[in-house]
């Protein structure tokens, strides 16, 4: 391994930890305030949380397995088996989500304000965005799909913590009560298209119009998609994936 590959995959591990010491975080705030509010939005985003952690758990494996000169082929298949993991459990996820939010506005339960799970999901949106971008540009350098699918996973973060903050901020302003229960419905969308990427090992998702807005051209001008292929496509022939 060249030392700028050495940097490429150093920049991100800290990336990845970076992911997973946030996620850990944010699902326990988020996961008690839902307790202490009874959101079925902010419990659902919470519990996602983790999921990510230990989809970033992953990608900290595998690029430790390259750094270590680890056997390329095990590596991809053991990497195969863990994302179906994760998949799965996103399925489950949603699953549980969307039981919980239908079940919610059938009792008519009325969740109560959550000041931080606003402050929480309004810090999310911005961090998510950042984690996004970064990662895509790592990608790109390292020319790895399971990076870029990681990448992908983190913009639907994005997109559920501005779906989280607009059921429970409707509910804290105005009093909607039924827009924290109809955001929870919202993100199992999101949550089991996050499931379906994992599951088929799947990369890029930069034909997902909402995520390629996300994901606006940085100071230097890079996307992170265009001509409707993944940014990182070029750069594969040229490396191995991470």
């Amino acid at each position: 391994m060249n030392d700028d590959r050495k940097r490429a995959v150093a920049q991100a591990l800290r990336l990845e930890y970076l992911t997973i010491g946030w996620n850990i975080v944010e699902g326990v705030v988020a996961v008690t305030a839902a307790i202490l509010a009874g959101s079925v939005a902010l419990l659902g985003f919470g519990i996602d949380s983790f999921v990510e952690s230990a989809s970033g758990g992953v990608l900290v494996w595998r690029l430790l397995a390259e750094r270590r000169g680890a056997d390329h082929e095990a590596v991809e298949r053991l990497d195969a088996r863990a994302h179906k993991l994760v998949g799965a459990s996103l399925f489950l996820l949603a699953a549980y989500v969307a039981f919980d939010g239908a079940s919610a506005l059938w009792a008519r339960e009325e969740p109560r304000p959550s000041v931080v799970g606003i402050v929480l999901t309004a810090v999310s949106i911005v961090a998510m965005q950042w984690l996004a971008r970064a990662k895509r540009r790592a990608a790109k350098r390292l020319g790895s799909r399971a990076l870029e699918t990681d990448a992908f996973q983190t913009t639907a973060c994005f997109w559920l913590s501005i779906i989280t903050l607009g059921g429970i901020g409707l509910n804290a302003a105005l009093g909607w009560w039924w827009a924290d229960p109809v955001a929870a419905l919202g993100m199992t969308v999101y949550i089991a298209r996050e499931g379906m990427e994992a599951w088929r090992g799947e990369g890029c998702g930069c034909e997902d119009d909402m995520a390629s807005a996300a994901l606006a051209p940085d100071a230097q001008g890079e996307t992170s998609c265009g001509g409707g292929g993944c940014a990182c496509a070029a750069s594969r022939s040229e490396h191995p994936e991470a």
